[in-house]
């Protein structure tokens, strides 16, 4: 037991406590050295889009939205919705957010791939066992010091009206916008296209820059991905955003969420649900973070 317990300057519990504090704080330094690279400090921007699987990837697509969300309040994260195409019946078809702090990307950037879900499904009448799954695409937010080269000759306009709540909310002029971006990789030859639909705010103008704006962050990404696989370093980490890739599978009825990258899982599947991720992010940038360009 140490001197100063026995001697009556502090006790057990506030030994503890130190103890517990000064962990957390080595562990928060050691985490952030992982976020080596440029883009790591910069914001983020989330898409989501609900795969295959009719009512229950809508639903799924849905929940995963509000684990981001919950996880960027418990972090002090402002989140912007940029984009939301609501499903038919429940749920979401495919939404953006922008989430505005420092180092949101180098944390979020863990999240980028497909997510699979497996559960008694509730919109089955036989309370069937399905799996369904969503993708998340994660992007650093580009601002003005980043250059990214972006060719008005390459760019389409749409505008539509924006979806509303209905009543009076209902938008009778095509504020919206619809962003169309197409071009040629002269590295690979690889034709790359771009739909970005922007309906944040009921300025069309201010729509379209903030279309632009993503744009940006996602031709940097493209190119920084281009440069991420020359390295040989995560070459093995790489991963496409397709389904049958997925990265992470939160399987209900077996009270389980398993990361098929670091291995790491736990069977608080609520707890998760409601945000609680980061030992998810801590597990995948202490395997892989320090890898980053």
């Amino acid at each position: 037991m140490p001197d100063f317990i026995t001697e009556g300057i502090a006790t057990e519990e506030e030994l503890d406590s130190l103890y517990a504090t000064t962990l957390e704080a080595v562990e928060t330094l050691e985490l952030r050295n992982m976020l080596r690279g440029e883009e790591d400090k910069m914001g983020a921007i989330i898409d989501i889009n609900a795969g295959a699987g009719g009512t229950e990837a809508l639903d799924w697509a849905d929940m995963l939205l509000r684990m981001y969300t919950r996880w960027c309040e418990k972090n002090n994260y402002k989140v912007k919705m940029l984009d939301y195409q609501a499903g038919d019946e429940v749920g979401v078809k495919s939404c953006t957010m922008e989430v505005e702090g420092e180092f949101a990307y180098g944390y979020l950037k863990s999240e980028n791939g497909v997510h699979r879900m497996v559960r008694l499904s509730p919109f089955n009448a036989n309370n069937k066992r399905q799996t369904t799954f969503a993708s998340v695409a994660v992007t650093p937010a580009v601002d003005d010091s980043i250059e990214v080269v972006v060719n008005p000759a390459n760019i389409v306009w749409e505008t539509y009206r924006s979806s509303g709540a209905g009543g009076q909310n209902v938008n009778k002029v095509e504020t919206a916008a619809r962003l169309r971006y197409h071009f040629k990789d002269e590295d690979t030859g690889e034709e790359i296209s771009y739909v970005i639909e922007n309906q944040e705010t009921r300025s069309q103008l201010m729509n379209k820059e903030n279309a632009m704006r993503i744009l940006r962050s996602k031709l940097y990404q493209y190119e920084l991905g281009k440069r991420m696989a020359k390295s040989q370093a995560i070459e093995a980490e790489k991963k496409r955003i397709e389904w049958g890739s997925q990265i992470r599978s939160y399987v209900f009825d077996d009270r389980r969420v398993k990361d098929h990258r670091t291995g790491h899982q736990t069977s608080n599947v609520d707890a998760v649900m409601d945000g609680d991720i980061d030992a998810f992010i801590k597990a995948y940038l202490m395997e892989y973070g320090g890898n980053s360009l």
